[in-house]
């Protein structure tokens, strides 16, 4: 009993010390900068929303909240990053539903596990997908489009962020609903995929409100449908896909803020609630409101369900689609 009390006991002791130094670490937390990882190229929505919430995070914390774009590989390359950094609190990812639920799905050897490797802090906010198209396409609503499409199967092509990205997801998951045959065009982010849409290059976009709605109203964009079951309050005169027949589409992108795996829980709460206090500021929420934005700040727990879910969910949009595991 000597024996074993004397191997047992020093590693209690250590595991006692690093409970203890964690929940020290929770009670200082900030006293530095953080460092807010935004895995997709400046400019889209993921990005502009990244900002406007650290600028407010860092009013809450009193501490700078620097925004960094690590974009490549339709948003692993950067959660691989975070996945690999200390669980301190100084190092965060703006995850969205591409990286964190349709990724395990879509590619076969993906560098991190979305539950080992993460620990989930809070959802931002989630907002639908608009399919949008170049003005000049002889197709004026959703009905036409379809139809036009099957006229030419396999002619016809939209952009996307990427391949396992939302944008991809969503418009494989309408063309497999709707029986066409379109052709995918991958961009390096959403910015670039929506300008060659603009520039007429590529006919349809799934693209979110946010960054649609100006060109929209300037008439360089067409909109034929909204991708939640309701219409949008900012584009009411829009439909829903839902509505046009396709019945019970939903594609729904959403942000949410991640730290890497194996964070202390007080730490993790501590995190959620600076977070969830910006999230609902004045100034946030009125700014998400108006991009058509439904705001998160739901906590870990009920973020963690939202990825479990959108996981499975996207999972059987792959098998729908056809789509194989890169």
């Amino acid at each position: 009993m000597k024996q074993y009390l004397s191997l047992f006991l020093p590693a209690l002791f250590a595991v006692s010390l690093g409970s203890l130094a964690q929940a020290q670490d929770a009670e200082k937390w900030p006293v530095k900068a953080v460092h807010l990882i935004v895995p997709f190229a400046s400019g889209g929505s993921t990005d502009l929303i990244a900002r406007q919430v650290a600028n407010e995070l860092s009013k809450k914390i009193g501490q700078p909240v620097i925004v960094e774009n690590k974009a490549g590989a339709s948003g692993v390359i950067g959660s691989s990053f975070v996945a690999k950094q200390a669980a301190d609190g100084y190092t965060l990812l703006m995850g969205s539903v591409s990286t964190h639920a349709m990724a395990p799905s879509v590619f076969a050897k993906l560098p991190y596990d979305i539950i080992k490797d993460f620990t989930p802090i809070t959802l931002v906010g989630s907002i639908p997908d608009l399919i949008v198209v170049n003005p000049n396409l002889p197709a004026k609503n959703l009905i036409e489009f379809i139809a036009l499409a099957k006229s030419k199967p396999g002619a016809m092509s939209f952009a996307t962020a990427g391949n396992g990205t939302s944008s991809h997801l969503g418009s494989a998951y309408f063309a497999a609903e709707a029986g066409i045959d379109l052709n995918q065009v991958p961009y390096k982010g959403s910015g670039p995929a929506l300008l060659d849409v603009l520039g007429g290059h590529v006919d349809m976009m799934l693209d979110v409100i946010m960054t649609s709605i100006e060109p929209l109203k300037a008439g360089k964009l067409r909109a034929l449908a909204v991708t939640s079951l309701n219409r949008s309050p900012l584009l009411p005169e829009v439909p829903t896909v839902n509505e046009l027949g396709i019945k019970n589409f939903e594609a729904i992108i959403w942000f949410g803020i991640l730290a890497p795996g194996n964070m202390s829980v007080g730490l993790q709460n501590k995190i959620a609630d600076a977070f969830d206090a910006a999230i609902h500021s004045p100034e946030i929420k009125n700014y998400l409101q108006k991009q058509g934005v439904e705001l998160g700040g739901t906590g870990s727990l009920a973020f963690a369900a939202r990825i479990k879910a959108d996981t499975e969910k996207w999972a059987g949009v792959v098998k729908l689609a056809g789509i194989r595991p890169e």
